[in-house]
Formats: C-alpha cells, structure tokens, sequence
C-alpha cells in the first residue's frame, strides 16, 4: 500500500503534487535489476563498472528530491529515494538477491567498500549495512540512476559519483514543512528536530559520521539563493555533463510504465 501523508507526518522528500509507491517502485527496480542482471552474465565478473551516478545528500526538508525528480526527467535517469532504498533493503525477499548477487558475482567487493569507508580492516559490517551497500550497488549496476538519501555517495566508488548536497537554513526548511502539512511553524519545527535528531543517528550508527563535510561533494547548493528547483537541476545537470562527458551521451533506458 502506498504511503499516505497525514497532517503530523512527514515522509521525506514528500512535496505536493507528488505520490510514488515505493512498494511498487522498489518491486519494478528489482525486476529491471533482475534483468540487467541476466544479461551482464556472459560478462566477466572481474570487469566490475558502473555507471555515473548523480547522488544528492540534504538536509532534510530542503526540496532534494522534488530537483532530482526535475533532474531525472531531463536526463532520462530514474530517480531512487530513501523511501525506495529502505523498501528494498528492508524487504527480506528483495534484500537477499540483492546481497546474494554481490557475494557471488563481486566476493569481497561490499568489504572492501566498508573498509574504505570505515578506514578499518577489522569492522564488522551489520546485516543491515549489507542490505543497504548491496541495494544501492544492485540499483547503480542496472542503469543511470539519481539516488537521493542514505549515504549513497558514501558507498559508490567515488570516481563514478557526482555528489551533491543540498543545504537551506532552518527557516527555510519549517517554513517548507509546515506549508506542507498545513501545520504551525513551531509544529514544523519540532517536527523536523525530530527528523534532523534520527538522521544523525543513521549516519553515526551506518557510516561512524557526525555531519556530512563540504569536502565530500562536487558541489553544495544553498536553496535560500538558487531558490527554484529547475535552477538547481540546470545547475546539476550542466555539473554532470562536465564531469562524464562521453557515458552522458549514452542511450538512457526507457521509463518506468504502470506506475
């Protein structure tokens, strides 16, 4: 069933107009990944690459989504959000072929990813962990993708990232969330203290981070000054063209239909 927004709930990267299931979403993404997956078989395993791929990380409330979605129709790149992520990395079913496809066909390939990561080679990589590093790489592997959410330029190779974070002050983000659950700033504002307090605790308990550092990124845009999303998209996709001039001129894949 589709997720609903009720008056006091806020689903990130929710804005009006918008309605995605995420069920469904995710379920289409593991066929297409399926797919991709049979045919890359007669592929050795050793000429492991992806795709470049757009990866926004934001504050939450800042609009991320709503500009990667602008961005995704421009370029032809399907868009995964952290709802999809979850869905799919929290789904027994859809977590198992994901995880089971990456230790068969790249072994080693998530440790090496964490230990880059966690600059350890003794850390032991949570179940959790595992679903979610196998589930962005499956979703990368199979076609242009604009992830936003959950550490995903934290995990992909760097070299094949673009990553981008998107910022705005606090005013900017209450006034944004209590406009659109038609609810008081000082609601708004609680609210997102919430949101703000569980996503530190995702990146200190998934990635040992406090705070997402500048140096991460190609590029930080503060929404208070680019204050439309198609400027920011424009912004991002002329950044993408520059960076991975020849894979951008690639045949993209057809869109997602039925949903």
């Amino acid at each position: 069933m589709a997720a609903k927004v009720r008056k006091t709930d806020y689903l990130p990267g929710y804005y009006p107009g918008r309605y995605t299931d995420a069920v469904l979403m995710a379920e289409e993404y593991v066929r297409r990944w399926e797919k991709s997956v049979i045919a890359k078989n007669s592929s050795p395993a050793s000429s492991f690459e992806l795709p470049p791929t757009i990866c926004f990380s934001r504050k939450i409330g800042s609009g991320a989504l709503e500009i990667a979605e602008i961005l995704g129709q421009r370029i032809l790149h399907r868009v995964a959000d952290r709802m999809i992520i979850e869905q799919i990395a929290n789904t027994a079913d859809l977590s198992k072929k994901t995880v089971r496809h990456f230790d068969e066909r790249y072994p080693g390939k998530l440790f090496e990813a964490g230990t880059y990561l966690f600059a350890e080679k003794s850390f032991v990589m949570s179940a959790y962990v595992k679903q979610l590093f196998s589930t962005v790489y499956a979703l990368a592997e199979a076609e242009p993708t604009i992830f936003v959410g959950r550490g995903a330029h934290l995990i992909l190779p760097r070299g094949s990232v673009l990553a981008i974070r998107i910022i705005c002050s606090n005013d900017r983000r209450v006034a944004r969330l209590a406009d659109i659950l038609k609810i008081s700033k000082k609601e708004a504002a609680t609210k997102l203290d919430e949101i703000d307090r569980e996503q530190r605790d995702f990146f200190k308990k998934t990635f040992a981070k406090k705070d997402a550092a500048s140096d991460e990124f190609d590029l930080v845009i503060n929404c208070d000054h680019i204050r439309k999303p198609r400027w920011a998209a424009s912004i991002v996709e002329k950044a993408f063209a520059e960076k991975f001039t020849a894979a951008v001129k690639q045949a993209a894949p057809a869109p997602l239909s039925g949903i």
